[in-house]
């Protein structure tokens, strides 16, 4: 579809938005999203998280057949040599001959809860020239926020690079991917992205930093839909009440809040290949990471199933990396080089399947435990199911386990065993932000 076809139809639905549901009021369309989302959550829950857990440990094992598992030299070092993918989701698409070409063969790598995420692919390209966020309520062609308020699939790409400072929240479609690769672009200097009410959304390949809270507002959230927004919390990116997200190769440091928080049900996550950081000349400590479930008196949560992979947690982190409430976590072959307080923590029994991790502890002897328990009564932790395995601990590093281990189903015979934590540096070392340069492998 051509851009004048798009400018058309958006001023069609401008015209015609007062009579959408002229009889609901703000709060009763809200609710009636909030019901359809968490209806679409239940429809994307996985009923065997283990079998999703055995078929991500199965392609990292894979990938990594016939490696040892000595550390190598220079894996501290910034990589000069020849294009290497050392992951099975970066083995998928990256180090390939014209990557430029074949841009949604992304779509096939993703691993864990977030595997059935498509994201764009039955969509056409939609590329970003414009770099502006001046109108919040009809966004001008060429924009990010244009692209991504659009009915339809589309994948998003950009003309050159650029920084783009969001005048409000970026309200998300369904069916979206937003593809940085090729130029480097920023959000950074004004609000965050957010993911509400949809589904199927892919943000890849981004430096998302210094986020503020947006000032609310009226703001288009969907293409037939303008509402009244309150402040947000400046969050990096926030995933409400929607299923199937992957987010990938992120750069993230210094928003206001936390850097993802994944709340209302949401579930169908993956959240891999992300650095994560406060970088040195930032002056506010990052108390928040990942908030997995916002609140104690919400176990709508507990359809919340998310895979956290392949991440590196660095410089100036506090806590919650991540911090959940509810529902099923798998966290695996993530590098914590870096934390203040504790890594991984959680309230109201949520099942944390810790696997292949390292995890370095501070300095500080008081902060050595990696897991922390909120708002517990007496022994009722003992039961959550908290389980650690093959991680590696340095520097007197400790998980405290908890719960019964997670039990096969009965036809099966035995679980797929996780890389161990020895792996992990290669596993992540292209974390973050690549720079892929188009005729070049990335």
């Amino acid at each position: 579809m051509t851009s004048c076809k798009f400018i058309f139809i958006l001023a069609i639905i401008s015209v015609t938005i007062p009579r959408l549901h002229a009889d609901e009021s703000e709060d009763e369309w809200f609710q009636r999203k909030l019901e359809e989302s968490y209806k679409a959550s239940v429809e994307a829950h996985h009923d065997d998280p283990v079998e999703v857990i055995d078929h991500f440990n199965y392609h990292v094992n894979k990938a990594l057949e016939g490696e040892n598992n000595s550390t190598r030299r220079g894996l501290g070092q910034k990589y000069k040599g020849e294009c290497k993918a050392q992951n099975p989701i970066d083995r998928c698409w990256r180090c390939k001959d014209k990557w430029e070409s074949n841009r949604k063969k992304l779509v096939e790598c993703v691993k864990g809860f977030g595997r059935n995420t498509t994201g764009g692919l039955n969509g056409e390209f939609y590329t970003v020239t414009d770099d502006s966020d001046d109108d919040v309520l009809n966004p001008k062609p060429g924009t990010l926020r244009f692209a991504v308020l659009q009915p339809q699939p589309l994948w998003i790409i950009f003309a050159r690079d650029m920084t783009i400072k969001l005048k409000a929240e970026l309200l998300m479609g369904s069916d979206k991917t937003i593809d940085g690769r090729g130029f480097m672009v920023h959000i950074a200097g004004g609000a965050g992205i957010t993911i509400q009410f949809v589904r199927n959304v892919i943000i890849h390949n981004l430096k998302v930093h210094d986020i503020i809270p947006g000032p609310g507002g009226m703001i288009r959230s969907s293409f037939d839909h303008v509402g009244q927004r309150g402040v947000d919390d400046g969050d990096g990116i926030q995933i409400f009440g929607s299923q199937n997200v992957w987010i990938d190769h992120l750069s993230m440091w210094n928003c206001t809040d936390g850097l993802i928080d994944v709340v209302k049900g949401s579930t169908g996550i993956t959240i891999s290949n992300n650095h994560l950081t406060k970088h040195d000349h930032c002056t506010k400590v990052r108390l928040q990471v990942f908030l997995f479930g916002a609140s104690d008196s919400d176990p709508g949560d507990k359809v919340m199933q998310i895979t956290l992979a392949f991440n590196h947690f660095g410089k100036g982190l506090v806590q919650r990396m991540p911090r959940c409430r509810w529902g099923f976590f798998h966290v695996v072959n993530n590098d914590y080089t870096h934390w203040l307080m504790y890594a991984i923590g959680g309230t109201s029994a949520p099942t944390i399947i810790s696997q292949g991790n390292r995890f370095i502890a501070p300095p500080d002897p008081k902060a050595k435990m990696i897991t922390h328990r909120n708002n517990v009564v007496g022994d009722e932790w003992k039961t959550w199911i908290w389980r650690s395995e093959k991680d590696v601990f340095i520097n007197g590093a400790y998980f405290v386990e908890s719960g019964e281990p997670l039990k096969a189903k009965p036809y099966k015979k035995d679980f797929v065993k996780a890389k161990d934590g020895s792996y992990v540096r290669r596993l992540t070392r292209f974390s973050g932000f690549l720079k892929c340069v188009k005729g070049v492998k990335c």
